[in-house]
């Protein structure tokens, strides 16, 4: 897994959803980024970002959203829009060159880019991506990609802090990167 840059950008995103279908994917807006910067040397995090984001397709979180993040409306009410959530990302990354953009599977990855998009942004990461669920398993050899908690369980660990909270996923995220690379 390991690949010449001397950073991971573990990103994790939360967005606004619906069990009913009343928010279709392609109107789903990030309401949460949480990500964590990983020294690909060492694999310990040397910095960590979060920030909620407030939607404007639908400003109203559902809900299902609410139960499923932990996210309430007035968690989002004050945040900022996505283009200042995106900037603020950004200088957060600043002092730090030469870093891989990686997820959980290829959704933050599109979510990113739809948002940008909505928003008339430009996509931030000239990186690339790595879709670390989809290496996870060419690496193992498992016969299907697992999703990140199932993915802790096979490595023999539990998950810290709060499923769906970007932060926290992230986190864990960087720990199975860590495991396997490192076995620790």
């Amino acid at each position: 897994m390991r690949i010449a840059y001397a950073y991971y950008l573990m990103a994790d995103l939360e967005a606004t959803c619906a069990e009913d279908g009343t928010i279709p994917p392609q109107e789903m807006e990030i309401i949460e980024i949480g990500a964590v910067l990983q020294s690909a040397r060492t694999f310990e995090i040397v910095s960590e970002f979060q920030t909620l984001v407030r939607p404007v397709r639908h400003p109203e979180l559902t809900p299902f959203c609410t139960q499923l993040t932990g996210i309430t409306p007035a968690d989002i009410a004050q945040a900022p829009p996505f283009p200042e959530a995106l900037e603020a990302m950004k200088r957060w990354l600043s002092p730090f060159s030469d870093w891989l953009f990686c997820s959980w599977g290829d959704y933050d990855r599109k979510q990113f880019l739809q948002d940008c998009a909505f928003h008339g942004v430009a996509y931030p990461f000239s990186s690339g991506h790595l879709n670390l669920k989809a290496e996870l398993s060419r690496v193992l050899g498992l016969p299907k990609r697992l999703s990140l908690g199932e993915a802790l369980r096979y490595l023999g660990m539990e998950f810290e802090g709060s499923p769906h909270r970007g932060l926290d996923d992230a986190r864990n995220i960087a720990r199975i990167v860590r495991r396997v690379c490192q076995g620790v």
